[in-house]
C-alpha cells in the first residue's frame, strides 16, 4: 500500500505488422522506458505469436538474467495480458500465477511467499471488467497460509492476514466467510500512515473508521477507496484525447507513428500534474500527447479511507497513419 497509487489504463488497441521476430524494451520499476540495459530495472522481450495463435509471447527478466515474468498478450506494447501469467521473485521462486481476460484479472490469482510457499489464493469474476478490483474488494479470498504453510483461510473460511508488499508486517486482517470479508477487520497501512477498523457483512463494507498518525479520524461507508476518473468515465476520456489530438505535420510527412506512454498524477483536487513521457515515439509526437493532456479538465479525485489522495496514472496514446 503506497501513498501514491498507480493505475494503468488501456485506451488504444495497437494494430499493424510485427516488424521483427522480437521486440526488446528496457524499463524502470516506475514504468519509464530507458535506452540502455544498464539503466533498466528489468528487460521485456515480446516475441511474435506461436503458430495458430494471435497472442504475443511476453517475457521479462531481471538485470541478472533471472526470469521475472512469462505470459501472453493481445498487444505488443504495452502488454494486455490474456490467459495465465506467472511472475517470479529475484531468487527464482514464483511470486504469482494469475489468470487474465482482456488485460484484467479474471479467475484464479495465486500469490506466494518469497520462500516459494503459497501465501494466498483469490478468485476474480470470470467477466471481471474492474481494473481496480484489487482496491474495490471485488474478489473472493479462497485461501491464506502463514509462511510455514499453516492454513489461516481454507475453502473461503477462516481469518485472513494480509502483508505489505515486502512481507515485513501485517497490513490488514479479519474474518472471512464464504470467500468474503465478514465482521470486523483492522489494519495498519504504514506507507499511508493510517490505521483503520472496518465492519463487513458478507463482503459489503458497512462502515469504516480511519485514524492518521497525526490523530485525525475519518469515517467512510461502502468503499475503502475510489479511484479518480475523468468526468464521464474512461470512454469519454478516450473521446477527449481523440477529439483534441492533432497529428503533427512533420510526423505526417516523415510517416512517423507509434504509441506514446504518458504518466501523470491526479492530484487531490482533480488537477493533472507531473505529466511525463514514459515511452517516447518522437519529440513532435510526444509533445502533442503532452499538450493535449495538459489541457485536460480536472478529474474527479481519488479517495482512500474517505480522504482525497494523489494517484499516478499511466496511459498509452496511439498515433497511427491510415
Amino acid at each position: 500500500m503506497k501513498t501514491l497509487f498507480i493505475i494503468t489504463l488501456f485506451l488504444v488497441t495497437v494494430t499493424g505488422v510485427f516488424a521483427q521476430r522480437q521486440n526488446v524494451y528496457f524499463i524502470k520499476n516506475n514504468g519509464k522506458y530507458v535506452d540502455t540495459r544498464d539503466s533498466a530495472d528489468y528487460i521485456r522481450v515480446v516475441r511474435e505469436p506461436d503458430s495458430a495463435s494471435a497472442l504475443y509471447n511476453v517475457f521479462e527478466f531481471y538485470p541478472s538474467g533471472t526470469q521475472k515474468l512469462i505470459g501472453k498478450s493481445v498487444k505488443i506494447d504495452p502488454p494486455q495480458f490474456e490467459g495465465q501469467c506467472v511472475t517470479y521473485y529475484t531468487n527464482g521462486k514464483r511470486q504469482s500465477v494469475i489468470s487474465y481476460k482482456n488485460g484484467v484479472k479474471a479467475g484464479e490469482d495465486m500469490e506466494f511467499y518469497p520462500n516459494g510457499s503459497l501465501y494466498a489464493q483469490f478468485s476474480y469474476p470470470g467477466d471481471n471488467k474492474d481494473r481496480t478490483a484489487g482496491r474495490s474488494g471485488n474478489y473472493l479470498i479462497m485461501a491464506n497460509k502463514d509462511s510455514l504453510g499453516n492454513d489461516q483461510v481454507s475453502e473461503g473460511n477462516g481469518y485472513f492476514k494480509g502483508y505489505d508488499n515486502k512481507f515485513a508486517y501485517v497490513e490488514e486482517e479479519g474474518p472471512v466467510k464464504g470467500g468474503k470479508r465478514d465482521g470486523q477487520w483492522k489494519g495498519d497501512f504504514q506507507d499511508f500512515k493510517t490505521t483503520f477498523i472496518e465492519i463487513y457483512d458478507s463482503g459489503v463494507l458497512i462502515s469504516g473508521t480511519a485514524t492518521t498518525k497525526d490523530g485525525k479520524v475519518n469515517t467512510y461507508l461502502k468503499s475503502r477507496g475510489v479511484p479518480p476518473q475523468f468526468k464521464g468515465g474512461l470512454e469519454r476520456f478516450g473521446r477527449f484525447l481523440s477529439n483534441n489530438i492533432k497529428y503533427p505535420d512533420d510526423a505526417l510527412r516523415r510517416g512517423i507513428e507509434g504509441t506514446v506512454i504518458l504518466s501523470f498524477v491526479v492530484e487531490k483536487d482533480g488537477a493533472l500534474t507531473d505529466i511525463k513521457v514514459s515511452k517516447s515515439v518522437a519529440p513532435v509526437i510526444d509533445d502533442e500527447a503532452v499538450r493535449v493532456l495538459n489541457n485536460s479538465p480536472k478529474w474527479l479525485p481519488g479517495t482512500q479511507f474517505g480522504l482525497p489522495v494523489r494517484v499516478i496514472y499511466s496511459v498509452p496514446v496511439t498515433f497511427a497513419l491510415k
